[in-house]
């Protein structure tokens, strides 16, 4: 179980890239257009391995559009609406104890009660900049 620090300013998943003998992460423009990063700042950055790699992760979500949305979102706002419906995959477990998702861009989506390898249908209850919480309308029935 991994905990989230209360500092934490952004939280977010990317792949890392080999480029002329350096390692790349690139930082979702997202995370600058909501303040949660400043361009030409140092940050302290913690790298968490995935319970599913990359490749693997978007070889399986590529075919899969998400379920049940209930409107499309522009780039500029957070990705998810009130009131939306949507299947999620719980990544991690925050101070909390609350299960944490992430959607497009890295945006995250706490979900209580959700534990990791999760993947509940959620609704979205209260949007902010750079969070959202969702309660459970389903669970995995593939989860004992």
């Amino acid at each position: 179980m991994v905990e989230i620090p209360s500092s934490l300013r952004s939280l977010f998943s990317a792949p890392i890239k080999e480029q002329d003998g350096t390692y790349i992460v690139e930082v979702p423009s997202s995370e600058i257009d909501f303040e949660a990063l400043s361009a030409d700042e140092t940050y302290r950055v913690a790298i968490l391995e995935s319970p599913v790699s990359t490749e693997s992760s978007v070889q399986q979500e590529s075919p899969r559009a998400p379920s049940r949305e209930t409107a499309s979102h522009s780039s500029s706002g957070p990705p998810v609406e009130e009131g939306e419906v949507r299947d999620v995959t719980i990544e991690t477990v925050g101070d909390q104890g609350d299960g944490i998702a992430k959607v497009e861009r890295g945006y995250v989506v706490i979900v209580p009660g959700a534990q990791p390898g999760d993947e509940p249908t959620v609704e979205v209850e209260q949007v902010q900049e750079n969070v959202a919480f969702a309660s459970i309308v389903d669970n995995d029935p593939r989860a004992v």
